[in-house]
């Protein structure tokens, strides 16, 4: 479960998801990686105290990599509930989605460090 939060006066959100992940090699020796995520429905995740609970959230990722780089396909939709006025859905699509693959960039480029850090400290 993760929660989200948003602005003043709107209501945080909470999200229970699974998440599952596929890696693959293409007959061409290309890289990829497939990561699905849903929402799931049930009880045994309690609703946090003051969020809105959304119940409706699909995201499909693909991560391509080959010689000349990577390649990222994102499909993503959740129906965060409420009324969210547009001035602000917008803001959030125009800035959200750069600023996620932006992180997810640098993410990737420092992976190589991140996996050496978690073998140093076994």
């Amino acid at each position: 479960m993760i929660q989200v939060n948003f602005p003043f006066p709107l209501s945080n959100r909470d999200y229970v998801f699974e998440r599952e992940m596929i890696e693959l090699t293409i007959d061409d020796g290309c890289q990829v990686t497939v990561i699905l995520c849903r929402s799931v429905t049930t009880n045994i995740v309690p609703k946090m105290s003051g969020c809105i609970r959304v119940d409706s959230l699909e995201q499909s990722l693909v991560l391509q990599s080959d010689t000349d780089g990577t390649k990222v396909f994102m499909y993503y939709f959740d129906n965060p509930k409420g009324m969210i006025p547009t001035w602000l859905i917008n803001w959030a699509a125009s800035t959200g989605v750069p600023q996620f693959i932006t992180q997810m960039e640098k993410s990737c480029k420092n992976y190589a460090k991140y996996l050496s850090s978690l073998n140093n400290k076994k």
